[in-house]
């Protein structure tokens, strides 16, 4: 006896009642469309230029303060060029590095500045450097040459350095190699001392500037790094002891800050006056290398340079190769 085994048929009925009620509210929300207003807040204003990070040397929550007005000391010796003041950052806020003359490292190297500029919320340093052109230093305006693109107080001739009388200081009975080229200024002159940011100076490099930064860079020589490290631990060069007018300004050779010639930046107070260290007691001109006695500068009200004229009418060159 054989039985035939059947499959249970499972059957799913759906009222029409409710196909029809599904089917008119799929129709109504194919019709509706719901729509979100998004408010995304403006981002902030790009810096007018960003370095590359590998330049960044330091960095501030607050920008550099205006750039101090000083005259240019005199050249102390043939060959050596100028490398102008700026506003450097340390443990006690911004302090000033004075402008200075300088052996370059080698002949045909020229120095450009560093720079401040405001990257990423933030204003970041970008050290100086040397080599055969000068590159971008962030469209600052340094003056006696450096009018922000550029450097126009001087050029290697052969193996000799030229000095353009026009902008800056020389004595020809010291330096003979010497032209004067009139530079004239089409750029706004002002003492910002940053680029970028609220304030700061729109510039973005030229052409030559970025083939500049392909070149080999020679970094800052010894003397220039004891010069910057004489600068940061001088509490009377701090921006919040001296107003943003420093009694040194500028020197005429690197560390050289008690030597004759040094140049107190205008409506600086006089320098208080430096205690000599022990090993200078006997030394007839002070401190050996300082070529002077300690707290020597010029008084603060001094008659200023023809090359660098009063605050309000600095306009002195446009830097141009």
């Amino acid at each position: 006896m054989s039985k035939t085994l059947r499959k249970p048929q499972v059957s799913f009925q759906v009222p029409l009642a409710g196909l029809l009620l599904v089917s008119a509210a799929a129709t109504q929300l194919s019709g509706c469309v719901v729509r979100e207003r998004v408010v995304v807040p403006a981002p902030p204003p790009p810096p007018a230029y960003v370095a590359p990070a590998a330049e960044a040397d330091a960095q501030a929550s607050e920008p550099p303060p205006p750039l101090p007005v000083y005259e240019q000391p005199p050249c102390p010796l043939e060959g050596y060029i100028w490398t102008p003041g700026y506003w450097a950052w340390g443990i006690g806020g911004y302090y000033w590095v004075p402008g200075t003359w300088v052996a370059p490292p080698r002949v045909g190297l020229l120095w450009t500045p560093g720079y401040w500029g405001f990257v990423g919320g933030v204003y970041v340093f970008h050290a100086g450097y040397w080599g055969p052109h000068v590159g971008f230093y962030g469209g600052v305006n340094y003056g006696f040459g450096y009018g922000g693109v550029g450097f126009a107080g001087g050029r290697w001739v052969g193996s000799s350095f030229a000095y353009n009388q026009s902008v800056t200081n020389v004595n020809v009975t010291v330096v003979r190699n010497t032209y004067n080229e009139t530079v004239v200024n089409n750029v706004t002159v002002n003492r910002v001392s940053y680029n970028g940011g609220a304030g700061g100076v729109a510039a973005t490099p030229t052409a030559q500037e970025r083939m500049a930064a392909q070149d080999q860079h020679v970094p800052a020589t010894p003397a220039q790094h004891q010069h910057l490290q004489q600068a940061a631990g001088n509490p009377t060069l701090l921006a919040k002891n001296n107003g943003g007018h420093p009694s040194i300004a500028a020197t005429p050779r690197p560390a050289a800050f008690n030597a004759p010639g040094v140049v107190g930046a205008h409506g600086a107070a006089s320098p208080p006056p430096h205690a000599q260290p022990a090993s200078a007691a006997n030394h007839p001109n002070g401190a050996p290398g300082n070529h002077g006695a300690a707290g020597h500068a010029p008084k603060p009200n001094a008659k200023p340079h023809p090359k660098m004229p009063p605050e309000k009418g600095r306009h002195e060159e446009t830097a141009q190769r």
